[in-house]
């Protein structure tokens, strides 16, 4: 018996070493890195890189070759593009054990920004269904820079003619994942209820309005400041979080959308349906190490125990949905909420905006 307890303590020892370590050097930062000389003769333009983790001030706008077309490709320049959560997650490195995928000390990739919007400027042999000049807009890996290169069959559209570049730029990652929360996630149905807890932030301007779109009651939560802007895109009832708690309230709801992770699980759950949904898109950092990863595993454990559902959501970018949202936009069925826009020598700052949370719908950057 004893011999079990000096193995089973060995155990628990090694185990302890190799979490400490691996904590260790997840959560370590190396120096930011000089950018690599730029060979002669290439075409530059400008773009703005991360070459180490940690607060904007590390982002740096260089001088980078400027892509040119594979056969399938467009070369976009961008006019507009928008920031999201998901850059200032990226910079920083946080969670930490996001960078065992996205760089251990350092990232791996130095691009930055995701959502674009501009014009066409060159297009590869290959490309059936656009030409030069055409307006688009859509999703790429490195829309903090003038010019992008996005394959013919990925995430690029025509912008509708009714719409600024400024708008289109703020929808794809904020649009889509409201869309698939909701509809995908969420199983909304035509007269469900619905409440969106924090309804004024980026994507919660565009649940609102899908919500809305797809037949639901909706219920806005956010600060007093914005309870008018949200009634506006068409929120049945809006709930002022700093005058009245919802999860106090006595209404039930089918789907509850949570942007923020402002309540515990047994709070919501009180407010919800028996069959209900509940879909975490985000929530507050909590740690470095795990950040808003917390709230999703803690619904992993919570969610076996009762009768609904507490589910996690990611958005999966795809030109189907960013056809759909087109529609949408063209039709006047929604639009872009814009807080603030930035000039393209401000992206640091856009970024810091976004981060203290207060940001009422899409923070862009335009690029001229």
């Amino acid at each position: 018996m004893k011999r079990r307890y000096k193995i089973l303590n060995g155990f628990l020892a090694f185990l302890g070493i190799a979490v400490v370590t691996l904590c260790l050097v997840v959560s370590h930062d190396s120096p930011c890195s000089a950018a690599a000389p730029l060979p002669n003769g290439v075409i530059i333009m400008k773009a703005w890189k991360y070459r180490c983790y940690g607060a904007p001030e590390v982002l740096k706008l260089e001088l980078v070759g400027k892509p040119g077309p594979a056969d399938d490709e467009l070369i976009v320049r961008v006019l507009a593009a928008s920031v999201n959560p998901l850059d200032w997650h990226y910079l920083r490195g946080t969670p930490y054990l996001m960078r065992m995928e996205v760089g251990i000390g350092a990232p791996t990739e130095s691009s930055l920004g995701v959502d674009f919007a501009g014009t066409v400027e060159e297009v590869g042999k290959d490309v059936k269904h656009f030409k030069p000049g055409d307006a688009v807009f859509g999703a790429r890996t490195g829309a903090f820079g003038e010019y992008v290169h996005v394959r013919e069959s990925r995430n690029v559209l025509l912008k509708p003619a009714n719409i600024s570049f400024e708008e289109a730029a703020a929808v794809p990652i904020a649009a889509v994942t409201a869309l698939q929360a909701l509809r995908d996630t969420g199983k909304l149905k035509a007269g469900q209820k619905v409440l969106i807890n924090g309804a004024s932030g980026g994507v919660g301007t565009y649940a609102v309005q899908i919500a809305k779109a797809l037949g639901a009651e909706v219920t806005g939560v956010c600060s007093g400041r914005n309870v008018e802007m949200v009634r506006s895109l068409g929120a049945d009832h809006v709930v002022d979080y700093t005058k009245e708690d919802f999860t106090a309230g006595t209404d039930k709801y089918d789907l509850i959308l949570d942007n923020v992770g402002t309540h515990s699980l047994s709070e919501y759950r009180r407010v919800m349906n028996p069959a209900g949904i509940f879909v975490i898109v985000g929530g507050p950092n909590e740690g470095k190490f795990l950040g808003p990863m917390t709230g999703i595993i803690k619904a992993k454990a919570y969610g076996p125990f009762v009768s609904q559902q507490f589910l996690f959501m990611l958005a999966q970018l795809n030109p189907q949905d960013l056809t759909t949202l087109r529609d949408m936009l063209a039709a006047g069925t929604i639009k872009s909420v814009i807080d603030r826009t930035y000039k393209f020598e401000d992206v640091p700052a856009a970024i810091a905006y976004l981060e203290t949370g207060r940001a009422r719908g899409k923070v862009i950057v335009r690029i001229e």
